[in-house]
């Protein structure tokens, strides 16, 4: 019978395990958590008594220590001064304390200028800090997911499932984002459209570069982008390169909401008009797009609810699930203020 020893008359434990495998229960613990200590074939044999006797890791170590650690990791690699000033992380953050807060667990966030998010996750997990991490801004061809994939840490990746390796995704499709915001500006009538990304490495902004240059070439338009961080004084900079060229675009997309922000001041440095002369459409719709004035259109996705189910997911593949990557609501268009017809 699931969930009972090998008499039927009780559920499994961690000693249970132990015995069928012939091994102590320390090294049941380590087979868990894929420390060292103990080879790949003893490593094997105690998995396999434990889906025999249909008993959860999960479970195991919250027997062996007495107590569970429901803790869940979050490494971020973006200034702190930035990160408090990005409403698409503290969304982000409210969606997953949302479903931690409901389950009685915790949330450990590290903000990181610098440093090796390689071997933070190693430390929390070796440490037996945390049950699972959530893993953001992947690049392409990122060492995490390698390196985090054989320490057998249970993760999600926020992002294509391309960037995910053996991990399970939960991601936005960026592409059809792109697509139809170039669309609806061609659709307005603007032929010359700028883009400020976000740094090139990054997974989502590769796609969303490959997105725009695969919709301007197809609708015949002149497409130029300029690279920045994120920041405010980084997007201005990269608005102002655009604005600078001598067939400048009439229409601009950012990749966050505070570059688009930005580039307001960055018009009326160069006496221009917000909309009139120059259009501004934004990624990642938020409070600041609809109190700044004009009111900037942006494309929109609930990212609260981006946060809950990357973490609901989280949940799924700690309890041993066989979890598929998912994506969550396509970014939609919200037209404001900012975006109207080109100069004519």
């Amino acid at each position: 019978m699931a969930g009972t020893n090998a008499a039927g008359s009780r559920k499994a434990t961690i000693k249970d395990v132990a015995a069928r495998a012939k091994v102590s229960a320390t090294a049941v613990t380590l087979a868990l958590h894929g420390r060292p200590g103990v080879s790949a074939a003893t490593r094997e044999r105690i998995l396999q008594a434990a889906r025999d006797l249909d008993w959860h890791p999960n479970q195991a170590a919250a027997t062996l220590s007495g107590r569970a650690v429901h803790t869940v990791g979050l490494a971020i690699a973006r200034p702190a001064r930035l990160l408090g000033m990005e409403p698409f992380y503290m969304e982000f953050i409210a969606g997953v304390e949302s479903v931690l807060s409901r389950r009685s667990c915790s949330l450990l966030l590290r903000v990181m200028e610098g440093g090796d998010e390689v071997e933070v996750h190693r430390e929390w997990w070796r440490g037996g800090r945390i049950n699972g991490s959530i893993l953001v801004d992947l690049k392409v061809d990122d060492p995490r997911v390698p390196a985090l994939a054989g320490l057998g840490l249970p993760a999600v990746v926020v992002g294509h499932p391309s960037l995910a390796g053996p991990f399970a995704s939960v991601w936005t499709d960026d592409a059809a984002g792109v697509g139809e915001a170039v669309r609806y500006l061609a659709a307005l009538g603007h032929r010359r459209i700028g883009r400020v990304s976000g740094p090139a490495d990054l997974g989502h902004t590769a796609i969303r570069a490959a997105a725009f240059e695969e919709v301007v070439t197809e609708l015949g338009l002149q497409g130029r982008t300029a690279i920045a961080d994120f920041s405010a004084d980084q997007g201005a900079r990269a608005c102002r390169s655009l604005l600078l060229a001598p067939d400048r675009p009439t229409a601009v997309i950012f990749d966050n909401d505070i570059m688009a922000v930005a580039a307001l001041g960055v018009a009326d440095e160069f006496g221009l008009s917000v909309p009139a002369d120059l259009s501004l459409l934004a990624w990642d719709d938020s409070q600041l797009c609809r109190l700044i004035r004009p009111a900037l259109s942006a494309m929109s996705h609930d990212v609260f609810a981006f946060g809950a189910q990357a973490m609901n997911t989280l949940f799924d593949v700690m309890d041993g699930r066989d979890v598929p990557s998912q994506p969550a609501q396509t970014p939609t268009l919200v037209p404001r203020a900012s975006t109207t017809r080109p100069p004519a």
